[in-house]
C-alpha cells in the first residue's frame, strides 16, 4: 500500500513537488538567517542553522535526482528558492537583530527634534557640518535596529524632508540606548555573544 502510494500519480505530480517547494523555502530561509548571524558574529548559532539548512537541501535534491523526468519538481525547486529568499528577508526584518547607526541631515532647525529624541531615551550627537545649502546640524544616533522605524517616524514628525541613512553596526561598546522595550531571545543571544568577546 505504501509503495503504491509513493509511486502514484498524485504523489509524484502533486505531493512531491509541493514537498520540494516547502523544503526549499525552509532551507533558503534558514540560509538567509545563517548569513545574517555570521555577519553579526553569532559563531555558535550560525553552524547549527547551517547543519539544518544542508540536511533539508540534501533531502530536496535527492528527491529531484530520483524523479529526473518530473518537470514539476524543477519548477517547485526554483519557486521554493525564490520564496525562500523572500521569506528569509521578511523574517530578518521581523527579528531585527543588532544595532544601527542613523545619520540625519535635516532641512530645518533640529532643536526640538533633538530635545524630543533625548526625552524618548535615544542618545543623539549633533555635529555641525556644511551641506549643499550651507551649515546644518547632522544628528548621529546608535540605536537598536528594532527601534529604527520609531526613530525615523519621530524625525519625520519634526523634520519631514530630512535626509537620513541607516547603517548596520557589527559591535558596540557603551553608549546610550533606549531602554523601555522587551527583549527577545535574539537580543539575549546578542548580549551573550558580546559578553564572550
Amino acid at each position: 500500500m505504501d509503495a503504491e502510494f509513493f509511486n502514484s500519480d498524485i504523489f509524484v505530480w502533486v505531493i512531491l513537488p509541493l514537498l520540494i517547494f516547502v523544503s526549499r523555502i525552509l532551507d533558503v530561509s534558514i540560509g538567509t538567517m545563517r548569513l545574517i548571524f555570521v555577519s553579526k558574529g553569532f559563531k555558535y548559532l550560525a553552524p547549527v542553522l547551517g547543519f539544518f539548512e544542508v540536511i533539508i537541501w540534501l533531502l530536496a535534491i535527492s528527491q529531484i535526482m530520483q524523479h529526473l523526468d518530473n518537470f514539476l519538481c524543477y519548477i517547485a525547486y526554483g519557486l521554493g528558492f525564490a520564496m525562500g529568499n523572500y521569506a528569509g528577508i521578511i523574517l530578518e526584518e521581523k527579528i531585527s537583530i543588532g544595532t544601527a547607526l542613523l545619520r540625519v541631515m535635516p532641512k530645518k532647525d533640529t532643536t526640538e527634534l533633538i530635545k524630543y529624541l533625548r526625552e524618548q531615551g535615544y542618545g543623539v550627537t549633533a555635529v555641525e557640518v556644511e551641506g549643499m545649502k550651507g551649515k546644518i546640524k547632522m544628528l548621529l544616533s546608535i540605536i537598536n535596529r528594532k527601534d529604527a522605524k520609531e526613530y525615523i517616524n519621530m524625525v519625520h514628525r519634526f523634520n519631514p524632508n530630512a535626509f537620513y541613512t541607516v547603517e548596520d553596526i557589527k559591535s558596540v561598546k557603551e553608549g546610550y540606548f533606549k531602554s523601555h522595550r522587551t527583549f527577545s531571545a535574539f537580543d539575549h543571544l546578542h548580549f551573550l555573544r558580546r559578553k564572550g568577546k
